[in-house]
This record gives structure tokens, sequence and C-alpha cells, in this order.
């Protein structure tokens, strides 16, 4: 996978970094990759692909509906990998189990992804017009991403673990969304996270970590 610089995500993201909306802040960031394997990508896919198959081994000794169900074919496993491979190069030092991360992945409809972002985007899209007058925030992002993926021939995913194995959940989230964006034939993702964080609680964790600070700074000055 390889990091791509788009211009137009970049003007998202400048404005999504760091929205300060009173009590509430919202940050938002959009990064596109290459699907073309780099570094250690072809390794990991095998093993990913291996782990997979060893699930759908063990999951076809049921009956019962199960999650695997999405692993039968060929090509939904190969872009469950890419999806993972993103993940892994998003945070390097994560560790994302491929037997969790086919159970968090659901496909979406921009239908549905757009009705989550004028719920939970509301402030910030006035913010942006605000700001910047001219197309709405959703607008302007359909066009940031149907340039990088071309939406029509695009397939969605959200990203929805459970919160002890989220990297992307931040201290004093109030909500965080997580969404992937691929093009199975010009093999591109752009993946786009947003959420929004209580500023209260921020400070005050700040102000809880500064005084721990300054307690340890008496402590080294004593004598033991």
């Amino acid at each position: 996978m390889k990091f791509l610089e788009y211009t137009p995500l970049d003007r998202l993201n400048d404005f999504l970094s760091h929205l300060n909306l009173g009590e509430r802040t919202i940050k938002g960031c959009l990064e596109a990759y290459s699907c073309k394997h780099t570094g250690t990508d072809k390794k990991l896919s095998l093993s990913l692909e291996n782990e997979m198959l060893d699930y759908l081994g063990k999951s076809s000794d049921t009956d019962s509906p199960s999650p695997a169900d999405v692993l039968l074919s060929r090509s939904s496993r190969k872009t469950l990998i890419y999806l993972v491979l993103t993940l892994y190069h998003m945070y390097p030092d994560y560790d994302f189990s491929a037997m969790k991360a086919h159970q968090f992945f659901t496909a979406e409809s921009w239908d549905s992804f757009k009705q989550i972002f004028d719920t939970y985007m509301f402030e910030a899209s006035k913010e942006w017009i605000e700001t910047n007058g001219g197309n709405s925030l959703l607008d302007s992002l359909y066009k940031a991403l149907d340039e990088v993926v071309k939406l029509a021939d695009c397939e969605i995913y959200s990203y929805n673990p459970d919160s002890d194995a989220d990297p992307f959940l931040e201290r004093g989230a109030i909500w965080s969304f997580n969404f992937f964006f691929y093009h199975r034939k010009l093999k591109r993702v752009v993946s786009f996270r947003f959420c929004c964080l209580s500023n209260l609680v921020t400070e005050e964790f700040l102000m809880a970590e500064l005084a721990y600070e300054e307690d340890g700074e008496i402590f080294d000055d004593m004598d033991m």
C-alpha cells in the first residue's frame, strides 16, 4: 500500500483537523492509498488469507449463519485484505486481527453514509458554509472522493470494532465513525474517519496530567 497525496483531500483535512465548536471539537481525516503491495504487504496479505481460510474451514462445521459468509468469495477476501492493509499503514504500531476485522467491516451505500454524515456533521457543515461559502461540506467531500475513487463505481465499508480494539477512538470521544471507499479496478482506497470530542473531558484530562507531572517534579527534587 502506498500513501497518495491529493490536493482536494488536503483542503478538507485542513478544515477538519481541529474544528472547535465550543463544548465540542470535530476532528476528521481523509487518506488515500494505492493497493499496490509495498514492503511487507505481500507477506502480510498471504498471512491474512491463510488465517481467513482457516477461520472459514472451522466455521463450515456449523450450520448457523456466520460472519465468515463474507469470506466465501475470493474477491471479498481480497477486498478485506486491502482494507486491513490500509489499517496497518494508517496505524503501523497497532495489531489488527483478521479474525476480528472481517466481523467489523460492513458494506454501506452512499445513502447510508450520507444519512450518518448529515446527522452527525450538521454543525461542521454550517461552519464550512460560513468559512468557505459555495458548495456544502458534503458536496465538497463528494467531489473530492469522486476525483480519487470514482464514487459511482466505488464500494463503501464502515469499520465498527469494539471500543477496546479501536485505534481511532480518542479520549473524550462522544461519537466516532470510520469509512473506507474502495475502487476495485483502480485498486485505490480512501479512508475517512471523523469524530466528536468533549472539550470538557479533554481539558480535565490535560489538567490531571499536568498536575501529575508537577507532583513528579516535586518528588524528584526531594532528598529521599
